[in-house]
């Protein structure tokens, strides 16, 4: 298949692309590279712009016979989100509203979506089930909400064949290290938890201590990113004109804090001072994703589940490239 990746060069996207070529896939990679890598991915497929160009994303849908896209081109920061909405909804929002009039234009039906656990907002019971209400406490969930409903309409009205897969904590990295995570600032706790394992900081902040949890410290899904780059080609192999899938993608099982950094202590060998802070604003206690949806739909089962393995992968980035891809 000729797949249009969007935001290709970012850190699902990039493993996604990997995994595609691949199987043989034919695979050109869109992105502004506002937040994306050019190292991330081979330079003869990778195409700079914007989504808000509509005359460039037709162009390269015709010209390149594209059958598919993949959409992973969000920001994602929910403190951003929050501090500058409009930034949120234009990105998230209005140019995914141009990359979906340039498919429609161009006959391109099969999309898949980027999604993220944060349409549900705080459930009050877990696992999470696609069936819990999607209740968005902050812009970037919000933004991502919209265009799920719009994604509905769209199959309805025009055809499409969408899959919005709705993930959790996205970690780890390839497994032959030649890509990973690397974000300017870092906001997960994986990587920064081994940046203190590397001398780049002192210490590692963990946000409240007395949570409703066996060590009083956040529970998260943590899914690692090959997993997720899996299960969105198989979703992109299952979809059919006019219908909608939607799905969590997660491992089904929970990690404190206490146990992430446990587990990067125990791989790096580094003593990882933890200080305790404050809890944030809007942290849910738990949030741990139900799958079985996705696992029966798209015969998926995530490779990685016990949080050492996932640690591990992330380790080896992190050794071989210190300073990401500016290394």
């Amino acid at each position: 298949m000729k797949i249009l990746v969007v935001g290709g060069a970012g850190y699902v996207g990039s493993h996604t692309v990997k995994l595609l070529r691949s199987l043989g896939h034919t695979v050109w990679v869109y992105d502004n590279l506002s937040r994306g890598h050019r190292e991330s991915v081979p330079k003869e497929i990778l195409i700079e712009g914007n989504l808000t160009d509509r005359a460039l994303l037709m162009r390269v849908m015709q010209e390149k016979e594209i059958e598919a896209v993949m959409h992973f081109a969000a920001y994602a920061l929910v403190g951003e989100s929050v501090q500058h909405p409009a930034m949120y909804y234009q990105n998230n929002v209005t140019a995914t509203f141009e990359l979906l009039e340039a498919m429609r234009s161009s006959g391109v039906w099969r999309f898949v979506f980027s999604s993220t656990t944060a349409t549900y907002g705080q459930p009050d019971k877990m696992p999470i089930k696609e069936d819990t209400p999607q209740n968005p406490i902050n812009p970037y969930g919000f933004t991502k909400l919209v265009v799920e409903r719009a994604l509905v309409d769209y199959a309805h009205a025009y055809g499409f064949g969408v899959a919005a897969l709705r993930y959790f904590n996205a970690s780890g990295a390839s497994s032959d290290a030649t890509i990973g995570e690397d974000h300017d600032p870092e906001s997960h706790l994986i990587p920064i938890v081994l940046q203190v394992a590397l001398g780049q900081r002192e210490s590692i902040s963990v946000f409240g201590k007395d949570y409703p949890t066996p060590d009083g410290t956040c529970i998260r899904d943590y899914i690692h990113v090959e997993d997720l780059a899996t299960a969105h080609v198989s979703a992109l192999l299952k979809l059919q004109p006019s219908a909608v899938m939607q799905m969590n993608l997660g491992t089904g099982v929970g990690h404190s804090v206490l146990q992430v950094i446990d587990a990067c202590r125990k791989l790096t060998g580094h003593s990882i001072p933890a200080i305790y802070s404050d809890r944030r604003p809007g942290d849910p206690a738990c949030l741990i994703a139900d799958s079985t949806h996705a696992q029966a739909t798209l015969q998926w089962r995530p490779k990685y589940v016990a949080i050492e393995s996932i640690v591990e992968t992330a380790w080896r980035w992190h050794q071989s490239h210190p300073r990401g891809y500016a290394t």
